[in-house]
């Protein structure tokens, strides 16, 4: 054997040495502890030195004591639940035993079809995983189920307890660690530790770009440039105020609809999330449907913008817009789009334009919008006098929510899809998340002045006086959702979390003109955001209306497919006549600058 063969021999076996492998790993692991605990010292100190002071602004010690009192003051109901639990726990010793006697048994339990957390095949292969798994959730159920069944516990600090507990037993699911995740440890063994390393510097570039609070990086950095490859359709400003610039759209047909759409969309986030990439885009897909499209591209507040008030936002946002549309085309009416929070103004400004004997909005379309709250879904639990105190204290330096807590609180409403699996995937797995256009608009999040954000949570959230007439007056009149008599095309999402369906179709008994309800499949973003051409999800009719949502729901009749046709076919009806395509400019108003505009690049930087 030569020289260079016996060295080339010595140098694989060192690298095949299992203790060399096991050596590196430890001492790479060590390194990664010190400098964790280097890192998170700073931060508490970092914490500290800003006065952080209230550790528990969401008040959840105090709503899990209530619970917590309440159960231990029923001995009979807690023996009951964990009777329950040990019962349980029985079956899936049973279950494990027999599997491991006869090499197969049914599960006791089953996660969700669309929990993902447990998909790696080792999950169910692997009977000591298996087992970790089911005894999750077992107990994990258990907590919220028992939390939920509390008597003498008021509606709202329930909600809260079962909501909390959800989030507890979330984050502790095993597929969060490392020692009780299978496809974690395969990934440690196989990479020697390298997925741990990189994880790690995942998480400190993250917690660097957070300013000191964790940012997860959700899609590929750099992978989307607003007005390159997202928000690309053709237009351009052709109005702006203080809140709002409106965007004018190309035409792509030789022939318009007479009426223009104008389309609110919620001033939390950009607006483009309509305006995805190109094959994704509702604007570009109306556009070519001859609609004539204008979107309100909301500003992101800063100091200066802190005492602008949802008045405002009526007034500047709506009002002034709409008008500014009508002189853009030389047109007497138009219809209007209103998404979310954008569709519970756009439903207050048409009650404002009714008490004026304002008839420029025809009809109007609302996309998992809220009018009634009184069933809004686990926003709720942020919602009361302690906890708004605590959130207009925290405002009160800067005047406006800062968009870090909108995103967390968002992402909370789905963790273990918006938090947990990013979690596993960057600092866990060590991977980079893949480019995904939607992720990149989830997080390029706004701010909201003080006093709009207090006036909405306290009215609408914890009040509910959009429903009561004239519980509000805005822009000088009495706010009364009856006199709202225009067509609506009333869109709710059947897995929404942010606007649950029961919800968004109690509108249906506030208005007095025809409503067409339909329920799209998916949740509060890809139900809405459903192009025809991917052929996904669903959509269900009924001609009656869903006073009833959830009988509504099981008698209305199912079609395969995005809704957006079916919504074309009713909105062609309200649109009027054809007319020559209009340009930007065309009009009275002239053009400012190209679409996207300036006020959708402004960061939170």
């Amino acid at each position: 054997m030569s020289d260079q063969e016996s060295q080339s021999g010595q140098q694989g076996h060192q690298r095949s040495d299992p203790l060399a492998e096991f050596n590196k790993l430890s001492a790479e692991m060590v390194e990664l502890a010190q400098q964790s605990q280097q890192m998170f010292a700073e931060q508490f100190g970092n914490a500290g030195a800003a006065g952080v002071t209230d550790l528990d602004p969401l008040s959840i010690t105090k709503s899990l004591a209530a619970a917590n009192q309440k159960l231990w003051m029923d001995p009979v109901q807690l023996m009951q639940a964990n009777l329950r639990l040990w019962q349980q726990h029985m079956q899936l010793w049973q279950q494990a035993s027999q599997r491991m006697l006869l090499g197969d048994a049914a599960p006791v339990v089953k996660p969700e079809r669309d929990d993902r957390r447990f998909r790696h095949e080792d999950w169910e292969k692997n009977p000591i995983f298996d087992f970790i798994k089911q005894s999750y959730l077992i107990t994990s159920q258990w907590l919220v189920d028992t939390m939920g069944d509390i008597q003498g516990l008021d509606d709202h600090t329930r909600h809260k307890a079962t909501f909390f507990t959800q989030q507890f037993t979330d984050a502790c699911s095993p597929s969060n660690f490392i020692w009780t995740n299978p496809e974690v440890l395969r990934a440690t063994v196989e990479s020697q530790g390298q997925n741990l390393v990189k994880g790690f510097e995942n998480f400190r570039r993250d917690l660097e770009a957070g300013d000191g609070s964790l940012r997860m990086t959700m899609t590929e950095p750099g992978a989307f440039v607003i007005g390159e490859n997202i928000a690309t359709t053709p237009g351009s400003v052709v109005f702006q105020n203080d809140l709002v610039q409106l965007i004018q759209y190309n035409p792509t047909t030789e022939t318009v609809y007479k009426r223009p759409l104008v389309i609110f969309p919620p001033w939390i986030n950009k607006y483009y999330i309509l305006d995805l990439t190109r094959e994704k885009s509702f604007i570009a897909w109306a556009i070519d449907r001859g609609y004539t499209v204008f979107v309100a591209s909301w500003v992101n507040p800063d100091e200066k913008l802190a005492d602008k008030t949802f008045e405002d936002y009526l007034l500047e946002g709506i009002v002034e817009t709409v008008d500014a549309a009508k002189r853009a085309c030389g047109a007497k009416h138009i219809t209007a789009i209103g998404y979310c929070i954008g569709g519970t103004l756009l439903a207050a400004a048409l009650a404002h334009l009714a008490a004026k004997g304002d008839k420029s909005i025809k009809a109007a379309t609302f996309f998992a919008a809220q009018v009634d709250f009184s069933e809004a879904g686990d926003l709720k639990v942020f919602v009361d006098e302690e906890q708004l105190a605590n959130l207009d204290s925290m405002m009160s330096d800067k005047g406006y929510l800062d968009s870090k807590a909108m995103f967390a609180t968002f992402n909370m409403l789905r963790a273990n899809d918006l938090i947990w699996s990013f979690y596993v995937n960057n600092y866990l797995l060590g991977k980079d998340p893949i480019p995904f256009d939607l992720l990149f608009w989830n997080g390029d999040a706004t701010r909201m002045p003080r006093n709009t954000h207090m006036y909405y949570l306290r009215e609408m959230y914890l009040n509910n006086n959009l429903v009561k007439p004239g519980a509000l007056n805005l822009g000088g009149t009495p706010i009364d959702l009856t006199q709202v008599d225009i067509p609506i095309y009333l869109l709710a999402s059947r897995e929404d979390h942010i606007a649950p369906y029961n919800s968004v179709f109690k509108a249906v008994g506030s208005y007095t003109g025809p409503v067409r309800a339909v329920c799209a499949g998916s949740g509060h973003i890809a139900g809405v955001i459903n192009p025809p051409a991917k052929n996904k999800y669903q959509y269900w009719t009924n001609d009656d209306p869903p006073y009833e949502p959830d009988k509504w729901l099981a008698e209305a009749e199912e079609h395969p497919g995005s809704w957006w046709p079916d919504w074309d076919t009713w909105l062609s009806e309200q649109s009027g006549k054809q007319v020559p395509a209009r340009q930007p400019g065309d009009g009275e108003l002239e053009v400012i600058e190209p679409a996207p505009g300036s006020y959708v690049q402004s960061t939170n930087s």
